[in-house]
């Protein structure tokens, strides 16, 4: 199935024509459906043409430019190879790829279109595929010192698929060092961060006293059972879930009554449901740098988390949110209780929370990502 939205350009002026692969897209939730769908539109609004290739269960519901999905329902080698002749198939046209997932299907599209590549590391995909095919139960950091044979091959073509990127974004300090050592080419590896939303007015939903949320996949990483147990140990604590995913299913059996799952909501729906809360709530056993943070802290609410991969370098404890260790239950819950009976704790957070993300607006953060695209295209 192939779903498409209207070609949307603005004539502002003569821009790039710029093809871009990713694994997720509105309806999906998740980070990388958020950028999508953001920087297009900011890319649009400059005067650039884009095409955008992705996977999806049904028609897209962001179209700021032109949207082809490759169903979901197809085994995996038929759709993952459908992203890549379509993807190779627009780059014909176009000046440059940019890719924030499926990198062998865009080095290869880039390849068999003779164009420059540009990716977005969202996360280790040798580690995400390991964990997703069980082969690998450990932590990133673990990971990246394994050496069984199964490992190796799938270490092996992650970065046959990244070395012939013209330049690696990286949104955290905590993957570039990692990356650093897969044999790629330092020059070409930039760390530009997570950016705030574009700004707008939102008025933030009522929500009951001692209300914690959490926005994103319902995904083992996010460790959502470790939330669910810190919640029925504090109860003054309620928790509102939004978005979905496989664990879904697994996450409503155990959940207590002081849990709610709302699904994919808006981005303007979690962000208002956001803005009304105590605190974002991250249990995640690892992270790469989870734009559901940047965006608490963009409508002044602190973030109670783990302190994994790149959380700390935008959550910093005691300033704008509080960090635990990864994992822990008692610490999670004891850190919610914290916020909730402490005098004045929530209010000195929340002070800090939107100045913390102060420098990393959308324009800038977006500008930046635009001129290493132009560059590449040169």
């Amino acid at each position: 199935m192939i779903g498409r939205g209207g070609r949307c350009t603005a004539p502002v002026r003569r821009g790039m024509h710029i093809t871009f692969l990713t694994g997720i897209w509105p309806p999906d939730v998740g980070g990388p459906a958020t950028h999508g769908p953001d920087f297009a539109r900011f890319l649009v609004g400059r005067g650039h043409v884009v095409h955008v290739v992705t996977m999806g269960d049904g028609h897209p519901t962001e179209r700021p430019c032109e949207v082809e999905v490759v169903s979901r329902r197809l085994p995996f080698p038929v759709r993952y190879g459908g992203i890549a002749v379509r993807g190779a198939r627009a780059a014909r046209r176009a000046d440059v790829v940019y890719a924030t997932a499926t990198y062998a299907a865009a080095a290869l599209a880039a390849t068999l279109a003779r164009r420059p590549l540009v990716v977005k590391l969202v996360s280790d995909p040798a580690y995400e595929r390991a964990q997703r095919y069980g082969r690998f139960r450990g932590s990133l950091e673990e990971f990246e010192a394994a050496s069984a044979i199964s490992v190796r091959a799938l270490k092996a073509l992650r970065t046959a698929a990244l070395r012939g990127a013209r330049a690696v974004i990286v949104p955290s300090r905590y993957l570039a060092e990692i990356a650093a050592h897969w044999g790629l080419s330092e020059d070409r590896m930039f760390v530009v961060t997570n950016p705030t939303p574009p700004p707008r007015e939102l008025e933030p939903e009522r929500l009951e006293p001692g209300t914690f949320v959490f926005v994103g996949r319902l995904t083992r990483q996010k460790a959502l059972r470790n939330a669910l147990a810190a919640v029925e140990l504090v109860p003054a604590a309620r928790l509102v879930l939004v978005g979905d995913g496989p664990e879904r299913a697994e996450l409503e059996r155990l959940a207590g009554e002081r849990v709610e799952f709302r699904g994919s909501l808006s981005r303007d729906e979690a962000l208002r449901t956001v803005a009304g809360a105590e605190a974002a709530l991250l249990s995640s056993d690892w992270e790469n740098l989870p734009h559901s943070a940047v965006e608490a802290l963009s409508v002044g609410v602190p973030v109670v988390a783990t302190a994994v991969g790149g959380v700390p370098e935008v959550v910093r404890d005691g300033e704008n949110g509080l960090l635990v260790a990864p994992g822990r239950t008692e610490a999670l819950a004891a850190a919610m209780r914290r916020l909730l009976e402490e005098q004045g704790l929530r209010e000195r957070l929340a002070a800090g929370a939107k100045p913390s993300v102060a420098a990393i607006s959308s324009e800038a953060v977006y500008g930046r990502l635009e001129g290493l695209l132009e560059d590449a295209a040169r």
